[in-house]
């Protein structure tokens, strides 16, 4: 087990799978969130994951245990004030990710590293209001963090080499797969899926094929685990907006543009699992499986 304690802030979809392979991979793991029934949705899904590795036989009962053992919630930015790292998990919008860095910047001590799990805004920009650009990086996790191994790493204009290293480390130590991007929009991943996704959703509003035909021609062709309409439904349609303004707003680019049929289905509350229908139906909203 490692003394050094990880805080991940925000405990929707991502920041849950991320706690849990903090927690999974020996560190002492606070879950933040000022909405203290979010925190508590956030252990259920937690341990209902890890109830199914157990029943897949990759986890004992006393393994899963140990992990939720670790798991601390916090509501308070004091409850964070003993973490070495810092890893923001909340929408894509500077001003909430901004003010969370700044509240837990009067409490941390000045040697505890501060990530961004933001998949689309600049680094750069985020640690400038983070109070310490100097230990500031980004740590995208691909969804669901819990499976998915990738991590893209990127500094800022202002993180410090050994800032950067450090955290790289204890990317590895969490037993995940860091590579360096550099602090461009939509870094790799991003860069390709909005787009693609989009694509995808456009695909729909043209009328040329029903979405779980979609998923079915994606996966046998070209191999992918999950079709670009149950990610998105993963990911959460309200979040795909924001990734489509992000992105567009700052490249441009028209098929980073968000479809007017996922504005409409956001509008009418159809944002995929969390709400039990999206591009498709679902029988439980359970984020990490029914």
């Amino acid at each position: 087990m490692s003394n050094l304690s990880i805080c991940v802030a925000g405990c929707g979809t991502m920041g849950t799978g991320i706690a849990i392979v903090a927690a999974r991979s020996g560190f002492p793991t606070v879950l933040y969130d000022m909405d203290a029934g979010r925190l508590e949705a956030a252990r259920r899904q937690m341990s209902a994951f890890l109830a199914k590795s157990v029943a897949r036989g990759k986890l004992t009962q006393d393994q899963v245990d140990s992990i939720m053992a670790r798991v601390t919630l916090a509501t308070q930015p004091e409850q964070v004030a003993d973490c070495g790292l810092v890893i923001e998990a909340v929408f894509e919008d500077l001003q909430p990710k901004g003010a969370v860095f700044q509240a837990l910047d009067k409490v941390c001590s000045p040697t505890t590293l501060f990530a961004s799990n933001t998949s689309t805004l600049s680094i750069t920009e985020i640690a400038a209001v983070s109070g310490r650009p100097d230990r500031f990086v980004g740590m995208h996790f691909c969804l669901p963090a819990q499976l998915m191994k990738l991590v893209e790493m990127s500094p800022g204009l202002n993180t410090s080499e050994e800032a950067f290293a450090q955290a790289w480390s204890i990317c590895e130590q969490m037993g995940q797969r860091p590579v360096k991007t550099q602090d461009q929009p939509g870094f790799i991943l991003n860069c390709f899926l909005v787009p693609f996704n989009n694509d995808a959703i456009r695909l729909v509003e043209q009328g040329v094929a029903e979405p779980e035909q979609i998923d079915k021609a994606i996966k046998a062709a070209l191999g992918y685990a999950m079709g670009p309409m149950e990610l998105l439904d993963l990911v959460g349609l309200d979040t795909q907006v924001l990734l489509c303004e992000a992105l567009h707003g700052i490249t441009h680019e028209p098929r980073a543009a968000c479809p007017p049929l996922l504005r409409k289905m956001v509008a009418a509350k159809r944002l995929g699992r969390k709400t039990q229908r999206g591009f498709l139906q679902y029988e439980s909203n359970k984020i990490f499986g029914s």
